[in-house]
């Protein structure tokens, strides 16, 4: 039997990332510790990480923290990344060519369509492989495995106790509660996020594509959606994923849902492979007494490779103005500009927003349509998404 394309597309991301220099890895397995991690990757893009940003820090960090490195999200990052500088190469000059991203002609821009100069190619399929069920609503049956009693809670007793508000609820608190936007992280004595869980992002991008924010403005988003997520078959429950992502599930309002500007709800399909990841939780030697999680996250794709720990450049200092990662927002909103500047309009986003801070560029008329695809998905299928904000920043060429 020859190899499924799902079993081919999770061997490309696993062998980039074993092709990485040890750097880029968790320490040597010892007889004491065995230091996991998960590895996510979309298409030729590769991310590894499982962190996220306190709410107290949100506000010092200035655009160049990473809010949150969990290893889907450093995925669609470091993808984000590499799809602005090919508009980069593509603004530069005219004669410039991309196997990823076009140029849009101009019959393709309207009102109803987006007009954004850009739109990654009509022949990319574009596929998310992730080591590790996402974190939230689609792993929950996974963590009610690893209970001694897995009988779901009453949660009429816990929800006075634990303040349970729809949208606060951490990722491993009162499993039973299912189809409901979680934070991270999930364990109750980590400092307090509005960080999202990746079930939730992951089913929000369904809605929005995978672009950020900033590429948004760039790039359509028409070709900008996941195919597929390929997990593990130990990491997947049918019943957690239809729940979580599908047309039947919590998203079931979102359903032949389209907008304007080139947006629609496109739902992934889960699909299984037999492949492991070589620091996996289930890759523990025998030797090793205990799992713990690595602190470092690696990115990469063909223009990038970077390690960070806790958000920043390994070896730089917490809030370390160098430490910015080329992910981090600060640097992603430069590159929208410098591409703006190619282009002939690099005053763009501050005439039509009046302003020169990145909350407000996020609010402005070239990126409402955008806004009111999450609004509705908030609204209708992601009740109790409260936004994570605080990190407004100045962004200029100067």
């Amino acid at each position: 039997m020859g190899v499924t394309e799902d079993d081919a597309i999770a061997e490309t991301v696993l062998e980039t990332y074993h092709a990485l220099p040890t750097k880029y890895k968790p320490v040597k397995a010892t007889e004491d510790y065995f230091h996991w991690v998960p590895l996510s990757g979309i298409v030729a893009v590769r991310g590894k990480g499982m962190k996220c940003l306190p709410i107290n820090q949100v506000t010092r960090a200035n655009g160049s923290v990473l809010h949150d490195w969990h290893a889907e999200i450093v995925a669609l990052r470091a993808f984000n990344h590499l799809l602005l500088h090919e508009c980069l190469d593509l603004a530069a000059s005219p004669t410039n060519r991309s196997h990823i991203v076009r140029r849009r002609e101009q019959h393709e821009m309207s009102e109803a369509s987006g007009l954004q100069p850009f739109s990654i190619r009509d022949d990319l399929r574009l596929h998310m492989y992730s080591s590790e069920a996402p974190c939230g609503d689609a792993s929950m049956e996974l963590l009610m495995e690893t209970q001694a009693d897995p009988t779901p809670w009453p949660v009429a007793d816990l929800r006075p106790r634990l303040g349970w508000v729809p949208g606060l609820l951490r990722g491993r608190e009162s499993f039973s509660e299912l189809g409901i936007v979680r934070r991270k992280p999930a364990r109750a004595d980590s400092p307090q996020t509005l960080s999202k869980s990746c079930s939730d992002k992951l089913a929000l991008k369904q809605c929005t594509s995978i672009l950020s924010s900033h590429t948004s403005l760039l790039v359509n988003p028409a070709n900008a959606y996941l195919e597929s997520l390929i997990l593990p078959k130990s990491q997947y429950f049918a019943c957690a994923c239809d729940r979580s992502f599908g047309p039947q599930g919590r998203m079931k309002h979102m359903a032949g849902q389209k907008w304007s500007g080139g947006y629609s709800f496109r739902p992934f399909r889960v699909k299984t492979t037999t492949h492991e990841f070589a620091y996996s939780r289930r890759s523990k030697p025998a030797s090793s007494k205990e799992l713990r999680t690595s602190n470092v996250a690696a990115v990469c794709n063909p223009r990038l490779r970077e390690s960070l720990v806790v958000g920043r450049l390994q070896g730089r200092q917490k809030l370390d103005p160098r430490g910015a990662s080329a992910i981090c927002s600060k640097w992603m909103w430069m590159t929208v500009l410098q591409v703006l500047a190619a282009l002939g309009t690099p005053n763009l986003l501050q005439e039509v927003s009046g302003s020169s801070h990145v909350q407000a560029w996020k609010q402005c008329v070239l990126l409402v349509d955008r806004q009111r695809v999450k609004a509705d998905a908030r609204a209708k299928a992601l009740q109790g998404w409260i936004r994570n904000e605080g990190d407004n920043f100045e962004v200029n060429l100067e």
